[in-house]
């Protein structure tokens, strides 16, 4: 059985998390327009074994609103959430903007283990992506169709229609918070945006913490040695064909995978 709580994080915007299960903690963060429950799935095997928790980030789900939605933000909204849990040296597995979040939330705060679910850190073909459609996103009209087209196009050939469907029916885009997260992609220039990312990944130079990046789109032959350049202890995995969800694709192996990674 599920238990809901809430706590405040730093700056008290209020954020909404459960713990379900027992056994050595997980916290599960999920993508940018989603909430908690995109991962249950995954939530329903990894009860069996652990204590999970799940919370909204920050103008999500039922968690509060912002005046900031920045990196550090996030994190912090995360960091909040494993303190108030006493949740001890948790694994932290993140999709999407909550993969983003949870690395720079490792390089900081002592944890088991972080897995990073189909985002990549380079994040300079991502500017090149939103900046063709930073203009039709501003656009109140027209940014619900835009940001469906967006994840349509990331969904890959190997997700089923009911859960495509289920994921579609629990995002919520606000326009407000999106665009507030993604602030930095538009503001600054691509260079400018890197320094950013390796100055939150910074703590891994001097950290063992685990890190697994497991992709479902591939991020390009140079990406395992550049992601090891910041963090050494990372490892990167490809599922062929699984698009931007390759831990709703295939739930059953992507927990598997989990308990190998934590056990290695």
């Amino acid at each position: 059985m599920a238990h809901d709580h809430s706590t405040n994080s730093a700056d008290g915007t209020e954020i909404r998390w459960s713990s379900s299960g027992q056994g050595k903690p997980v916290v599960l963060v999920h993508g940018i327009t989603e909430n908690s429950s995109s991962w249950d799935p995954v939530l329903e095997q990894l009860t069996d074994t652990n204590r999970v928790i799940t919370l909204d980030l920050r103008g999500h789900g039922q968690s509060g609103t912002a005046a900031r939605y920045d990196l550090e933000a996030m994190a912090g909204d995360v960091a909040s959430v494993i303190s108030s849990a006493g949740a001890d040296m948790p694994h932290v597995v993140g999709h999407s903007l909550g993969g983003i979040v949870v690395s720079a939330l490792g390089a900081n705060l002592a944890v088991g283990s972080i897995t990073n679910v189909d985002q990549s850190l380079q994040l300079g073909g991502f500017k090149e992506q939103l900046g063709a459609v930073e203009g039709v996103l501003r656009d109140p009209a027209s940014f619900p169709s835009v940001i469906e087209a967006l994840f349509d196009g990331m969904r890959g050939p190997k997700l089923n229609a009911s859960e495509a469907d289920r994921l579609n029916a629990l995002r919520r885009p606000d326009q407000e918070v999106v665009l507030g997260v993604w602030d930095l992609i538009f503001s600054m220039p691509a260079d400018e945006i890197q320094a950013v990312v390796d100055g939150a990944l910074g703590g891994y130079a001097s950290s063992d913490t685990p890190y697994l990046s497991l992709f479902g789109i591939d991020p390009g032959p140079d990406y395992a040695a550049w992601l090891g350049g910041h963090i050494p202890n990372a490892a990167v995995e490809l599922w062929p064909d699984h698009g931007h969800y390759p831990h709703l694709v295939d739930a059953e192996r992507f927990v598997s995978r989990l308990h190998e990674f934590w056990a290695q």
